[in-house]
């Protein structure tokens, strides 16, 4: 029986400071260049500025990608691409910065954490500190059973709750969210289409590597399958996340909402962090305010679940790759936002001429 009340976090989080954000909105009525002119660039600047608390707003200096791993049994079914249980290969191609998320961090100064949550693999294979935080070997198979127990989804909720604090107290003052997983595209369809109400076809997209005809009509079988498990559920989010969730979603619901309460903003990518978000929505109305959609990944359960949230992606370059890029192409737009919004001079402070003749150069009577 879980002891972990995800309700408690609607009194823990707060809203980013409306004031804050009024100030920055009036600092840039202020500036020399043209309101409007920038574009939405002056609502990221407004976004980050209320969640730093000031004015003007601070480059972001410290960003960090954080990857949550895991393996899902739903995958046994030919839902994706890829292997069931082949996220190894996906970690490791991080580590060994083969993958397009290692390329672009580098490029752009963030660090990389991945945290394996359930990856379905012998822990000597990868590195002590992504596997140390491991919840349990893969989750279970959504369509016919649990995926966590009640201890195991705690455990897995109270790891990102954990892993935000680190991160909080490291000094990241913006979080890039990603995922690394096999069959997750599948479980973050059935949360949202759970939370949503809807059915399996209108949340069921093809997965970051587009999967055929004959696949997507498994992965529609297996979301409808598991909405069947996930409809008794839906009034306890920790509940619903055992249910049809996984140590890696669970363990981002934990770390969305622990940001949230440590005030640092976020950086939403896929399908994966949106359900999750959804989730967390859920449980405290007012932690959507700290996270930023930065990217569009055309799959429809993502479309709906931040339609919900009312969260506009920044970005729609058609990138379904996931672990967190799309994500990261967003983080260059915010740092340029804060930069512009910082540095900008303002407009010169214009007085008015005295009125009467000798203003106008006329001789003063006499």
């Amino acid at each position: 029986m879980t002891t972990l009340n995800l309700d408690d976090f609607s009194e823990l989080i707060e809203r980013p400071d409306a004031g804050v954000r009024r100030d920055a909105e009036d600092r840039r009525e202020r500036l020399a260049v043209p309101v409007g002119a920038l574009g939405r660039l002056d609502e990221l600047a407004e976004w980050l500025a209320a969640a730093q608390g000031r004015v003007p707003v601070r480059p972001v200096e410290h960003p960090k990608v954080v990857l949550f791993a895991g393996d899902h049994g739903v995958a046994e079914l030919g839902v994706s691409s890829r292997p069931a249980g082949g996220t190894y290969a996906l970690v490791r191609d991080v580590l060994e910065g083969r993958s397009p998320v290692a390329v672009l961090a580098g490029r752009l100064g963030a660090g990389i954490r991945i945290v394996d949550a359930g990856l379905d693999c012998e822990p000597e294979l990868l590195p002590e500190e992504v596997v140390r935080h491991r919840v349990r070997r893969g989750s279970g198979r959504i369509d016919v059973e649990d995926a966590l127990t009640s201890e195991e989804v705690e455990a897995a909720l109270r790891l990102g709750m954990r892993i935000a604090d680190e991160e909080a107290d490291s000094g990241t003052d913006l979080v890039v969210l990603g995922d690394l997983s096999v069959g997750g595209t599948t479980v973050a369809a059935t949360l949202v289409g759970a939370l949503c109400g809807t059915d399996a076809s209108v949340v069921t997209g093809r997965g970051g590597v587009p999967v055929d005809d004959l696949a997507w009509m498994r992965k529609c079988a297996a979301v409808r399958d598991s909405l069947r498990r996930a409809r008794p559920v839906l009034g306890d989010q920790v509940e619903l996340l055992a249910a049809v969730g996984g140590a890696d979603l669970a363990a981002i619901t934990g770390f969305l909402l622990q940001c949230a309460v440590r005030r640092t903003p976020v950086i939403l990518d896929g399908v994966v962090s949106a359900a999750c978000a959804l989730v967390a929505q859920r449980a405290a109305f007012r932690a959507p305010d700290w996270w930023l959609a930065g990217q569009a990944s055309g799959e429809p359960g993502q479309a709906k679940a931040l339609d919900r949230m009312a969260l506009n992606p920044v970005l729609d370059q058609g990138v379904t790759v996931g672990e967190g890029t799309g994500a990261l192409l967003a983080l260059p737009l915010v740092q340029a936002a804060a930069a512009l919004a910082a540095e900008l001079p303002e407009r010169p402070q214009t007085t008015d001429a005295p009125a009467g003749p000798a203003a106008a150069g006329e001789p003063a009577a006499g």
